[in-house]
């Protein structure tokens, strides 16, 4: 089994922190990986935004279901799912774009997502742990208004890193569900 693929499959949510710090470098890396996924129509319809400020990093940990963890973390990426930049090109072109519809969100959600994944895979290729944090989308009016987000950017996924502690590299991974694959009806 190659490197790649053993990370993949023994990768878990990392939830405590050593305090060594994710270098400039690594966070290059990290988000041009990021940068470098799939996207359709290559429209890459997703925004990163990298949260350095400590307070706000204290008010996402609390609007995030009280998860003090994202508060320790050295670095804290929101993927935002943003048609905005879509819409403002077109308005800028002179055009009268539609508005966006719930597939165009979905599209833009699915990139940011698989883009967020990059940033994962490159974390971990690393050392470098993260956990991602669903409370942004499940809080996301209160998470729009505290980062100002415009009307058609919706914060799809965070994602927190940092170097596991002893602890959390020797936890276990929880099981995941091993039911067969359904057999193909395509001859």
């Amino acid at each position: 089994m190659n490197q790649t693929i053993s990370e993949l499959k023994t990768r878990k949510s990392v939830r405590v922190f050593t305090e060594q710090p994710i270098t400039p470098e690594q966070k290059k890396e990290i988000l041009l990986s990021a940068m470098a996924a799939p996207t359709a129509g290559n429209q890459q319809m997703y925004t990163i935004l990298d949260i350095t400020s400590q307070e706000l990093k204290e008010q996402l940990a609390e609007t995030c279901d009280h998860q003090p963890f994202i508060a320790k973390a050295p670095m804290v990426l929101i993927f935002c799912a943003d048609y905005q930049k879509w819409y403002d090109t077109f308005l800028e072109g002179g055009c009268n774009p539609r508005k966006p519809g719930a597939g165009d969100l979905m599209l833009a959600v699915s990139d940011t997502c698989i883009a967020a994944q990059n940033a994962v895979t490159a974390a971990e290729s690393m050392g470098i742990g993260s956990c991602y944090i669903g409370d942004i989308m499940e809080q996301c009016e209160t998470h729009r208004k505290i980062l100002g987000l415009p009307e058609y950017v919706f914060p799809a996924a965070m994602l927190v890193f940092g170097y596991p502690t002893e602890q959390q590299k020797e936890r276990k991974k929880p099981e995941r569900c091993h039911r067969p694959c359904p057999k193909s009806s395509i001859p």
